[in-house]
């Protein structure tokens, strides 16, 4: 499709003014209808042009996977096989549903050439999504007309939780910079439950850790040091119940939530423990705690496409269903968010659990709260806001000490800093030896 372009209109726009002129004064009307002539045999001759120039090929290089929330790179290359250089504007259909920067894009192509363009988008919504094919629009010689062709192939991509966390997880844990993402380590050199290995006496190791028959032996003193126990089991209950689709931002408390539990699970599998996880509230997926390298790519594939339900999540059933499948102790940590009416199943689940099992609940607390109580009160309105949110909070303080007396370790954090918060409690539970 040929269509005017910028310049055409501000030529028709010279030609009406000339016109107007010409219907004053008749003396300029024949220099008005030859100007129509000429202006009109140009841009005929420049769209003729146009619409035999068909000589672009395009390739667009997406990712098969992109992690939800995170900017990422996108190129598309455009190439030249005609005679002769062309301007051309590029729009790349990405899905919707996407943010995307650096669209459109004009590039001058020349002949037997070809150039790529890159622009970043982001993706809001995990599952699948298509590309459109891409759309470039043609310039002509003179620049008088546009010719929008569609280019190159469609294009298929899964949007996944933002696994990019994984890799700075990784990145910063090589470099042992781990508190520069929040991550706190307190491991103490030789104390631990499972025996590491021995070495050499060290100053400021405790008198408990040498080895005196080792020591005998080398005529040293020799020290046994521990480490924290591995071969433990890390189950995960992810509730997709209807609460969970609230947004802080510009992703679904959901999101927040599978994010968190990727990175547990990336942690855990890295500290020798078996991970494994039930959805609840709708969606009922199983994985069998495991220990194997490929076990985070199992739980994107499991958990990619799943979105928050209508239903209101069974507690007492899940506990129910886990009882069943976990004999052996685990670590069950709960992903939801807490409500008042949770308590006639939540307490009875928890109680169940806590025979067998060491429980953490870990709940998203909604951010406006906190930006509630740290507003400056300066209106009536803004003093009742705060006063509800103070009272909320307190409520849910005492609700969160009910957990606590059922067995259960609680957690109650705002949705950005689950995923820290949750790595930080797991270390915590690992070395004081508790599961």
């Amino acid at each position: 499709m040929i269509a005017p372009a910028r310049r055409l209109l501000g030529a028709l726009t010279v030609l009406l003014a000339l016109g107007i002129v010409a219907a004053i004064w008749p003396v300029a009307e024949p220099a008005f209808w030859a100007a129509a002539a000429l202006l009109a045999a140009v841009a005929l001759l420049d769209a003729a042009a146009l619409a035999q120039a068909h000589c672009l090929v395009a390739e667009r290089s997406v990712p098969a996977t992109l992690p939800v929330g995170v900017w990422q790179p996108i190129a598309v290359r455009i190439a030249n096989a005609g005679r002769a250089a062309r301007r051309v504007r590029v729009y790349d259909h990405h899905p919707h549903g996407f943010d995307a920067r650096g669209l459109p894009q004009e590039q001058q192509v020349a002949a037997g050439k070809w150039i790529e363009i890159r622009y970043e988008v982001r993706a809001l919504e995990r599952g699948e999504h298509d590309f459109g094919r891409i759309e470039a629009r043609l310039c002509s010689r003179l620049g008088w007309w546009e010719r929008a062709l569609w280019l190159g192939d469609k294009a298929v991509t899964r949007v996944y939780p933002n696994f990019a966390a994984l890799t700075k997880y990784a990145l910063f844990a090589t470099d042992q910079r781990l508190s520069q993402i929040g991550v706190l380590q307190r491991r103490r050199r030789g104390e631990g439950l499972d025996f590491h290995q021995l070495r050499e006496y060290r100053e400021g190791d405790a008198q408990r850790q040498i080895d005196w028959k080792a020591t005998a032996r080398s005529r040293k003193l020799i020290s046994r040091e521990y480490q924290d126990e591995r071969d433990q089991q890390v189950v995960f209950v992810i509730d997709c119940g209807r609460r969970l689709a609230a947004r802080d931002g510009e992703l679904a408390h959901f999101d927040h939530l599978l994010n968190a539990a990727l990175l547990l699970a990336y942690v855990g599998l890295r500290q020798g423990d078996a991970v494994g996880l039930l959805t609840v509230g709708g969606h009922s997926r199983f994985m069998a705690p495991r220990k194997a390298a490929a076990t985070v790519n199992v739980m994107l594939n499991l958990l990619y496409d799943l979105q928050p339900t209508l239903m209101t999540t069974d507690y007492y059933a899940a506990a129910l269903d886990l009882m069943r499948r976990i004999r052996k102790r685990a670590l069950i940590v709960f992903l939801s968010n807490l409500r008042d009416e949770d308590e006639d199943t939540l307490g009875p689940a928890l109680g169940l659990l806590a025979r067998r099992h060491l429980v953490l609940f870990a709940s998203l607390r909604e951010a406006i709260l906190g930006r509630a109580l740290t507003t400056r009160v300066d209106t009536f309105e803004r003093a009742v806001t705060h006063a509800a949110a103070a009272e909320y909070l307190r409520q849910r303080a005492l609700a969160f000490r009910r957990l606590e007396g059922w067995g259960a370790l609680a957690l109650d954090v705002e949705p950005a800093q689950l995923p820290v918060a949750l790595v930080n409690r797991y270390l915590e539970v690992k070395r004081t030896g508790r599961l």
